[in-house]
């Protein structure tokens, strides 16, 4: 396990081919620019002599983990360690084994400020407890496999951690205006992820349903990750057909996919009618693809159903918000009976005697103890 606070991030960048440097230059832009409208300064304003607000800082250092096993993913590095930058964060460490230049050069671009060459479950334990030579972090975020998500579960409260990552998830709603081969290639661009993804399919259209199939088989037969993508699609995959748009909406609300594409006429109105997903790709021209690499908005999104409550990777997981009170001596005066009797009714007579203490009389505000 190696920690350096210092790496050729810069060099990495140069010894990339010119077109694929460019692209990650042009997606840092890109992340960095989305997120940029996700900060917020806090707020303060009186209210009757109470004066009320929130601040909001940056987290002091966090960790962001990058997967090193079937693949490596420097979008993923750009995707978890931009927005922390762009949220203030002072230190962002990269874990993860091995750093190749493509991994080094998303890490400078994205604003590493360390890197911890090690994986796996002895990675997120350095950062969540620290060593000798590995500074504790605040916060862990960035996806992994089951025994990084399992770690990851298990220092949660030591550290904050973003979620707990399972496997890919994409649901593509269609009608009969939609390009069957364009879906199959969708439900397999996250059926390569990994053999636990879920390529699922809602449709109005028994028709396109069959042609989806089809396009499945025909486009897998071709695929460098055909054997992965294959277990997908026949462990977890499926194309539902139901008999309106406002079936496809509930269902899609039951399932809340990680990953929504929607193939259909009139796409934002169907977008309003879902309650529950993590990134919608709104319209046919929109591939799920452009949401991993290029459009902007974090692809760290929760899965399994998690979208119900939970939201994408963004600025706001590395800051944290103080609430702001202070009274004026005649606004508790007029408030301290209120929170007596809401204190008396608790059975906190303590709290209901330090509201009573100070709002007694000059004498009593002033007593020192």
């Amino acid at each position: 396990m190696l920690f350096s606070r210092e790496y050729d991030g810069a060099g990495a960048l140069g010894r990339l081919a010119p077109d694929l440097r460019d692209a990650l230059e042009l997606a840092t832009e890109r992340i960095v620019r989305y997120h940029e409208h996700q900060l917020t300064q806090g707020f303060r304003y009186e209210e009757d002599g109470v004066r009320l607000g929130m601040r909001v800082r940056p987290l002091a250092r966090v960790g962001v983990y990058a997967p090193g096993g079937k693949a490596r993913y420097p979008s993923s590095v750009l995707m978890s360690a931009a927005p922390a930058r762009v949220a203030g964060v002072r230190e962002i460490v990269l874990a993860t084994p091995a750093p190749n230049d493509l991994l080094l050069a998303a890490a400078h671009l994205a604003g590493v400020t360390a890197i911890l060459d090690a994986g796996g479950a002895q990675a997120i334990g350095a950062l969540a407890f620290g060593t000798e030579t590995v500074p504790k972090v605040d916060k862990i975020v960035g996806p992994g496999n089951r025994y990084v998500a399992c770690a990851k579960r298990l220092v949660f409260g030591e550290v904050g951690i973003d979620g707990i990552a399972g496997p890919s998830e994409i649901l593509v709603l269609c009608d009969d205006s939609a390009n069957a081969a364009w879906i199959a290639a969708d439900l397999l661009s996250q059926a390569e992820h990994d053999e636990a993804a879920y390529p699922l399919c809602i449709t109005t259209s028994a028709v396109l349903a069959a042609r989806i199939a089809t396009e499945v088989d025909a486009q897998l037969a071709t695929l460098p990750r055909k054997d992965i993508a294959e277990r997908a699609i026949t462990d977890n995959g499926a194309i539902l057909v139901v008999g309106s748009r406002e079936g496809m909406a509930a269902l899609a609300d039951v399932i809340a996919s990680e990953h929504l594409a929607l193939h259909v006429r009139q796409p934002e109105e169907l977008f309003d009618r879902v309650g529950a997903a993590g990134a919608a790709f709104v319209g046919p021209d929109t591939p799920e693809a452009a949401g991993d690499y290029l459009a902007g908005p974090s692809h760290v999104l929760p899965t399994g159903g998690a979208v119900r409550y939970g939201s994408p990777l963004g600025v706001y997981d590395f800051v944290a918000r103080t609430s702001y009170i202070q009274y004026e001596p005649a606004a508790l005066r007029t408030q301290a009976k209120a929170i007596a009797v809401l204190a008396r009714a608790e059975g906190l007579e303590a709290h209901a005697r330090a509201t009573e203490q100070r709002s007694s009389g000059p004498a009593l505000r002033n007593r020192r103890s």
